[in-house]
């Protein structure tokens, strides 16, 4: 297994076993145990097609506090009518009867194929399982059970100090392919030990997201499952942190949003087939949302993926990428395009100091960032993409076989 950095969340416990879901000899169940008294906000995904554990964890989300989360892999449960819900709520059943706890007490989560029922009987051996290998230590176990494509486990820790107490944050994702973001795009499970108030971890938790996981694009492809979860378990001793006007708040805030950009850029790292890790900033827009909308086109582009790839400075489909971004109004000849320290582009054309070989040596690099100016706005915004490779097509042409 890879090695990883993450340290342990007191409060928090969890287990990965092989319950041979859909593979014999991988782990694919995963529960986590949270401390009585815990808080948990999430966002889950907008698409309509959205996966039985996607409604069943919103509405025992808003039951109350749960203390259990339940992951499978090898299966999404999405697409699988009344049957699926039955058998997502009859896992939920399971655990909480093994736990001694309620139902509404247990959050479900599912990734793999879409529109396949999965079978019951690993969840009934492997819960049990899972329940007696809890412990604190286990975040790379967990990690790695959650996996479908990915070819890496992804991991983010961090300790801080918050009026001389120490806090802990640590979180883990998983997600490589149908990776385009609405609300956040992936399973992502992020836990701290400071005590933080319902309220204002639900707004948090969709601000977090906002900020990391809906800036990343694989292939602009929603899926059927995504969800981000946030918990508090409350151990770490201190008073509870209940709005944004508490000195403590801004650095547990920034702190948070550090294992959230990194486990989002860690998935788009991460892509099916990936080479490339592109950073786009757009600046000068009317508003952040043009902002974002022009370098969502362009890291959605598949012709600019596939440049990327080759390692080709075709400075062109930039161009048109920006000029097709569907904003209010668009100045081409305020437009200037960057790549890395190479100006390539400025007042609707090639720049007259850019020169191929300049271009070719950053696009020849792991790590880019491309710069779009749109005008002299104050809108900004920043995505996270990668390129189009062969085995991109070959990965998602075999997923199933």
């Amino acid at each position: 297994m890879d090695t990883l950095q993450w340290l342990p969340v007191p409060g928090v416990r969890l287990a990965a076993v092989k319950a041979g879901i859909k593979k014999p000899d991988r782990l694919d169940l995963v529960v986590l145990e949270l401390a009585d008294g815990a808080h948990t906000a999430g966002v889950f995904t907008r698409n309509r097609f959205c996966a039985a554990p996607v409604h069943v964890a919103r509405k025992h989300l808003g039951s109350g506090n749960p203390r259990y989360l339940l992951i499978n892999t090898g299966y999404a449960n999405a697409g699988t009518g009344e049957r699926g819900m039955a058998n997502c709520q009859a896992t939920c059943d399971m655990l909480a009867k093994a736990a001694g706890c309620s139902p509404e007490q247990v959050l479900p989560f599912s990734t793999g194929v879409i529109g396949e029922q999965f079978p019951l009987p690993p969840f009934e051996r492997g819960i049990p399982r899972a329940l007696e290998a809890l412990s604190a230590d286990s975040w790379s176990d967990a990690a790695h059970g959650i996996m479908t494509t990915d070819t890496r486990a992804k991991l983010a820790s961090v300790r801080l100090e918050l009026g001389h107490v120490p806090v802990t944050i640590t979180g883990m994702a998983k997600g490589s392919g149908m990776i385009k973001p609405n609300m956040a795009t992936m399973l992502g499970f992020v836990c701290c030990d400071a005590p933080v108030a319902p309220a204002l971890l639900s707004a948090w938790s969709a601000q977090l997201a906002d900020q990391s996981f809906n800036r990343i694009s694989v292939d602009g492809d929603t899926s059927t499952n995504d969800a981000c979860i946030l918990v508090a378990s409350g151990a770490a001793d201190m008073d509870e942190i209940v709005d944004a006007a508490d000195p403590r708040a801004e650095a547990l805030f920034s702190h948070l949003r550090e294992v959230y950009v990194s486990l989002a850029q860690a998935i788009v790292r991460d892509g099916e087939g990936a080479t490339k890790f592109l950073e786009i900033r757009v600046t000068g827009a009317a508003s952040d949302a043009d902002a974002r909308v022009v370098a969502e086109t362009v890291a959605h582009s598949p012709l600019v993926k596939t440049a990327l790839f080759a390692s080709d400075p075709n400075w062109g489909r930039i161009l048109a990428a920006v000029g097709r971004a569907p904003v209010t109004a668009l100045d081409v000849d305020a437009v200037s395009i960057r790549l890395g320290d190479v100006l390539i582009a400025e007042r609707g054309g090639v720049a007259d100091s850019y020169r191929e070989e300049a271009g070719a040596r950053v696009m020849a690099e792991q790590d880019i960032v491309l710069s779009i100016a749109v005008g002299d706005g104050n809108g900004e915004s920043i995505v996270w993409t990668c390129d189009f490779s062969y085995d991109y097509v070959r990965i998602n042409a075999e997923y199933r076989t």
